[in-house]
């Protein structure tokens, strides 16, 4: 095995039934500062292009979204030439037209979760403030929206914003109605620290959120049950794998860190850091 078989340029963090994309694909065991990743890292050619994957929740769904380590993921990713990432998961609906099935490519976030280790930049040192106005690349939610449109067997929302709750429980009605009234869109449990680790990192990221429910206190619709988004999710997987390989296929080329375009690449630029980055 070179070197070069354990790199790539696009990353996917998602559940383990996305583990069908890299059948027979070989894993890498990463270490990283933060500990070990969720799972080995399956590398494969997907799209045309050299991808990555890790399972958010490990290969047996054993990590509750409080106890994922968000930080090692996008580290171990980032280390094996991971610059852009994208990352589908299950959310709740905190509107009434986007019923389950639907697809959200959020651009705003909201984080209401507590405990989680939130930066990579923690230890003693210089302090590393990052941009966070703009949370996802705009790159990667237009490649994700056209391999959606192309696709048709989905209806997608172009932007939008998730708010993240800590979990694993799901909203009381009370915390749901007060999502809504912000004029929140989706509600999800995973997406944070996610994004903001990965542009403390000067990665590219995307959240494709896929409505498995109505969240508990829109009116009318009984409470969500774990057993009823799985099975949602089940429904609109082989869908949601096809947009992923299509979008995959269409992200802006890989860009060398010294000349990267994007602003998302481009996060660090000015500040010191308090160590070196793979």
């Amino acid at each position: 095995m070179t070197a070069n078989d354990q790199q790539a340029e696009i990353g996917v963090i998602g559940g383990s039934g996305f583990y069908s994309f890299f059948e027979g694909a070989p894993r890498h065991r990463v270490e990283t500062p933060f500990g070990a990743p969720s799972d080995e890292i399956a590398i494969a050619d997907l799209g045309g292009r050299r991808v990555a994957f890790v399972a958010r929740h490990g290969a047996h769904h054993q990590f509750a979204p409080h106890r994922v380590n968000y930080r090692a993921n996008l580290w171990a990713l980032r280390s094996l030439g991971v610059r852009q990432v994208l990352s589908p998961c299950a959310v709740g609906s905190l509107r009434p037209e986007l019923g389950p099935g639907s697809l959200v490519v959020p651009d705003q976030v909201v984080d209401r979760t507590s405990g989680r280790a939130h930066t990579v930049y923690d230890e003693p040192g210089p302090v590393v403030h990052v941009s966070f106005a703009h949370p996802y690349c705009e790159r990667g939610r237009a490649a994700v929206l056209s391999a959606v449109r192309e696709d048709g067997r989905l209806s997608a929302t172009d932007g939008g914003t998730l708010v993240v709750v800590g979990g694993p429980r799901f909203s009381s009605a009370a915390e749901s109605r007060m999502h809504q009234a912000q004029g929140w869109s989706i509600v999800g449990m995973t997406a944070m620290p996610e994004a903001a680790l990965a542009r403390e990192l000067a990665m590219c990221f995307t959240t494709v959120a896929l409505v498995t429910d109505h969240d508990a206190g829109i009116d009318g619709v009984p409470a969500v049950n774990h057993a009823d988004v799985l099975t949602v999710f089940a429904q609109h997987m082989q869908t949601l794998k096809d947009v992923l390989r299509s979008a995959v296929a269409t992200l802006p080329p890989h860009e060398p860190d010294e000349s990267a375009t994007c602003p998302c690449r481009r996060a660090l630029d000015g500040l010191k850091l308090p160590f070196e980055l793979p």
